[in-house]
C-alpha cells in the first residue's frame, strides 16, 4: 500500500511541475487539464493516507514483545553482539522508540543474577522532546521523498455587474506550489558503556545496549531537526536551513533585536500562522540560557516578573511559558544557539527512516578504559514539509 502511495505522490509531483509549466507557458488548457489531474489524485492519495495513517497507529500503540517472547529477542541478540556480530532494529522499532520515549523495546524484565541490574545516567540526561513531536516516515527503499506543498492559494477576482457585463474576467492569481525534497543521509552514532554491564543477566544487558543506542540516534536527530547536517549544502535539511527544490527557504524569519525583550514572544507569536489565523499546535524551540534571560524580565515600575514559566513536572525538558493571556508550550534544544528562538508546530517537519538502524559493539576502541563502544548506522533524512512551518527568530546578540 506505500508504495502504491508513493507512486501516487511522484505522479502528483510530476503534473505540478507539468501545470506550472503551462502556467508560464500561457498554456491554459495544459494548466487545466494537469490542475484536474491533480485534484483526482488527491482524493486516491487521501484515502490511501487515511488507511496507512491508521495502519501506523496501530504498529506505534502495539505493546512490546513480553515473557519469554521478550527473553527470546534479547537473548538472541545479545549472543550477536558477543560474537561481535551487528544487531539490527526494524523501522517500526526505531519509530516506536522516535514517538513514545521509549528505549527499551523488553518492558522491565530482570532477572536477578547477584549483581547490579541498572546503570545510573547522570542527571539531566534526557533527549529534547522535539524527536517525539515531528513526524516519521518509513521510507525504506526510495531515494528521496518530494512532498508537495502550497505557498500561495487561488486568488479570485470580483466586480460589479455592470462593470464586468459583456467585458473579458479579470485575471485571478494562480496558486503556487513548492516540493520539499527528503533525502538519505548517513547517520552514525558513537556511544560508550562500561564492560561491567556484561555482568548483567541477557535481558537486563540487551535493554542497556538498546536504550543507549536508541537514545544516541534520538539525540543525533534532535540536533539535525534543528540545524540539519551543513548549512551550507544540507542532505538532511533542518528547521533553520529547510529549502524546498528551487532553493526557497520553508521557514519564515524574524529579526528579535539585540536581546529578548518584553516583546520577543510577540513577535514570534504573530509572525506564525496566516493573515486570517493564529498558528495551531505551534511551540517555542529555545536554549536554557535563552529560557533564563525570558524569566528574568521584569516589569520598570513594580519589579515584578513579566513572564510565569512553569516547567512539566513529568519532563524536565518542556514546560509552559504564560505572557498575559497568551500560553506558549517550550522545549529546551540546545543545538538552536542563544543567538535564535524557533516557533512553530513541530508536525510541519517530517524525519524519513530509509532503513533499518543496525549496531555492534567495540571494546578496541577503548579497551584501556574498560569502556565498549556502540558504533550505530542508519540512514534518515528531514525537512519542513509546510511553508512557513516555522519562525526562526534571530537575536542579534544572543539571549542576553
Amino acid at each position: 500500500m506505500k508504495k502504491k502511495l508513493y507512486d501516487l505522490m511522484n505522479r502528483r509531483t510530476a503534473l505540478i511541475q507539468q501545470a506550472e509549466d503551462a502556467l508560464n507557458a500561457n498554456n491554459h488548457s495544459g494548466y487545466q487539464s494537469a490542475m484536474e489531474q491533480i485534484t483526482n489524485l488527491n482524493q486516491e492519495i487521501t484515502d490511501i493516507q487515511a488507511l496507512i495513517a491508521e495502519q501506523d497507529r496501530q504498529m506505534l500503540n502495539a505493546p512490546a514483545p513480553t515473557g519469554s517472547e521478550a527473553e527470546d529477542i534479547a537473548h538472541e541478540r545479545v549472543s550477536a553482539l558477543m560474537r561481535g556480530d551487528e544487531v539490527t532494529f526494524t523501522v517500526n522499532e526505531v519509530r516506536r522508540a522516535l514517538h513514545n520515549q521509549v528505549t527499551v523495546a523488553t518492558g522491565t524484565i530482570v532477572q536477578p543474577t547477584g549483581v547490579g541490574t541498572d546503570i545510573r545516567d547522570p542527571l539531566g540526561n534526557v533527549v529534547p522532546s522535539i524527536v517525539d513531536r515531528v513526524r516519521t516516515l518509513d521510507l525504506t527503499g526510495l531515494g528521496s521523498w518530494q512532498e508537495p506543498y502550497v505557498i500561495t492559494e487561488l486568488d479570485a477576482k470580483g466586480g460589479k455587474v455592470e462593470t464586468t457585463a459583456g467585458t473579458a474576467r479579470p485575471t485571478s492569481t494562480d496558486p503556487t506550489f513548492g516540493v520539499a525534497e527528503i533525502k538519505p543521509y548517513e547517520l552514525t552514532v558513537t556511544t560508550f558503556v562500561d564492560r561491567n554491564i556484561a555482568r548483567l543477566s541477557p535481558t537486563a544487558y540487551y535493554e542497556k545496549i538498546q536504550g543507549m543506542a536508541m537514545r544516541a540516534m534520538r539525540r543525533s536527530l534532535g540536533g539535525l531537526i534543528v540545524t540539519g547536517d551543513d548549512p551550507s549544502t544540507p542532505v538532511f535539511y533542518g528547521i533553520t536551513t529547510a529549502k524546498n527544490k528551487a532553493g526557497a527557504n520553508i521557514f519564515a524569519e524574524a529579526e528579535l533585536g539585540a536581546a529578548v525583550d518584553v516583546n520577543t514572544l510577540d513577535a514570534l507569536y504573530f509572525a506564525y500562522g496566516s493573515d486570517e489565523a493564529m498558528g495551531a499546535g505551534a511551540r517555542l524551540l529555545l536554549t536554557k540560557p535563552t529560557l533564563k534571560a525570558l524569566g528574568a524580565l521584569r516589569g520598570t515600575n513594580e519589579k515584578q516578573r513579566l513572564l510565569e514559566i512553569t516547567p512539566d513536572p513529568t519532563n524536565p525538558n518542556s514546560g509552559t511559558i504564560r505572557d498575559g493571556g497568551v500560553i506558549l508550550p517550550y522545549d529546551l534544544v540546545k543545538a538552536v544557539g542563544n543567538d535564535k528562538i524557533l516557533y512553530g508546530d513541530p508536525t510541519n517537519f517530517e524525519v524519513g527512516l530509509f532503513g533499518d538502524y543496525t549496531i555492534r559493539l567495540d571494546e578496541s576502541v577503548k579497551a584501556v578504559e574498560r569502556m565498549v563502544t556502540i558504533l550505530g548506522d542508519a540512514f534518515v533524512g528531514g525537512n519542513l514539509v509546510v511553508d512557513k512551518g516555522f519562525v526562526v527568530g534571530k537575536l542579534t546578540g544572543g539571549a542576553g
